[in-house]
């Protein structure tokens, strides 16, 4: 086979049997990206460098762990005290797991407020949600396995709560379980859907997402399709390649996120109890049921929708429900979302207020999804669940009466 790369040597041998060089050009150099890229644009590049963090602390976290319900506590303290380095690896991966849900939530807004969702991106969204629904997954099958206090009580709530689902809960909770209640078991299978099915998944999606995105272009701060307007040579007018130009300026953001990073690493790992719950020092035991359960942080907003319905006839089937629309529902906002104009830069002040709402409600369940309940907390938590979902309810509508300001016809450099 001829190199048609016109590469030589090494390079040009690998070029004949595996496309290389052009996969780097397609992807990196010749890939022209909008240049007024801004702070906001970041956490996709910080997101995919936790997750290799992640894959690579977990690959050594397994060398030591014992997936079993004797000895998964212990195989933890003999990591953290008599491994080399591994009260640093630990940390890593335990503070890794909640900068991936920051850097992903961060993302997704940034999406939220530039109109990342529009078309031609509807499906690199439906990529995003799946990574974000499959994270999920991955980070609760990942918190039973330390066998501590919150992770075996935390678990036992979560799963209880399939078992309100009208015919097949039971069961569907006793599968998932793989007994009756939270045991070896439910360790093992966890331990091999979180080291092996559910990364090999995300990893699938991460790699969905990103040839998506390379397909149809990237999102700019002013929503302009920088595609429609192009040089003699079919480049990009507004646009400039992602190398060297942007892998660069990703380095400035991956520096000053590595200081961040190592900060809470070696001082604070634990977070006041966020990261690493105090509970969860204490070894599990089924016969001691901590005062207050709750899961980790990122899992609480929507721990807080599903508190905040009222059980009716002893289930709490409608509140299960409520959780999981708030999830579901993200995947058809491309279609909810019907106004021409992508970004908040030229959206009308009513769309400003609407996604103000709904990024404060968040935050509030967030933090009352952490706290034990009171009647006053309930309260507020369900007004926060009404103005979450009114949020994508108002979508449709607002085109009619939104005023909003012309979009430029090519990009702005603020």
């Amino acid at each position: 086979m001829a190199n048609t790369q016109g590469t030589t040597g090494l390079l040009g041998w690998i070029d004949e049997r595996f496309p290389l060089t052009k996969m780097m050009r397609e992807h990196l150099t010749e890939y022209y990206a909008p240049k007024n890229f801004n702070f906001w644009y970041f956490f996709g590049s910080l997101a995919l460098l936790v997750l290799v963090n992640q894959i690579l602390t977990g690959i050594w976290l397994t060398m030591s762990y014992k997936p079993s319900a004797a000895d998964a506590f212990a195989s933890v303290e003999y990591i953290m005290r008599d491994v080399d380095w591994g009260w640093l690896i630990r940390y890593m991966h335990s503070t890794g797991a909640s900068a991936f849900f920051i850097m992903v939530y961060l993302h997704m807004y940034r999406a939220l407020i530039y109109g990342s969702y529009k078309k031609p991106r509807e499906l690199i969204w439906i990529f995003g949600v799946l990574i974000f629904l499959c994270l999920m997954a991955e980070a609760f099958m990942g918190y039973l396995l330390p066998w501590g206090q919150m992770s075996y009580w935390g678990a036992q709530v979560i799963i209880n709560l399939f078992s309100a689902i009208p015919g097949i809960g039971p069961d569907l909770s006793v599968w998932i379980r793989g007994d009756y209640v939270i045991s070896d078991a439910t360790l093992n299978r966890f331990f091999a859907l979180h080291v092996i099915a559910l990364p090999l998944v995300l990893l699938g999606l991460v790699v969905a997402h990103i040839m998506a995105l390379h397909e149809v272009g990237s999102n700019n701060p002013d929503g302009v399709e920088i595609k429609k307007l192009k040089d003699e040579k079919g480049r990009p007018l507004d646009g400039i390649p992602f190398h060297p130009y942007y892998t660069v300026k990703d380095l400035v953001g991956v520096a000053v996120f590595l200081v961040f990073f190592a900060a809470v690493i070696f001082f604070m790992p634990e977070m006041g109890g966020y990261f690493l719950e105090h509970p969860n020092f204490d070894p599990a035991d089924s016969l001691k049921t901590p005062p207050h359960i709750a899961p980790v942080w990122y899992f609480t907003p929507f721990y807080a929708m599903l508190r905040a319905v009222p059980s009716f006839a002893g289930t709490q089937v409608w509140g299960v429900l409520v959780m999981f629309a708030a999830i579901i529902v993200l995947f058809f906002l491309p279609w909810l979302d019907r106004s021409p104009v992508k970004s908040i830069r030229y959206r009308g002040l009513s769309f400003k207020l609407a996604l103000v709402a709904f990024v404060v409600s968040f935050l509030i369940l967030g933090y009352l999804g952490a706290l034990p309940t009171t009647p006053a907390r309930t309260s507020v938590a369900q007004i926060c669940t009404i103005l979450y979902f009114a949020f994508f309810a108002v979508l449709p509508i607002l085109p009619a009466f939104e005023k909003t300001r012309p979009v430029p016809e090519r990009v702005t450099e603020k």
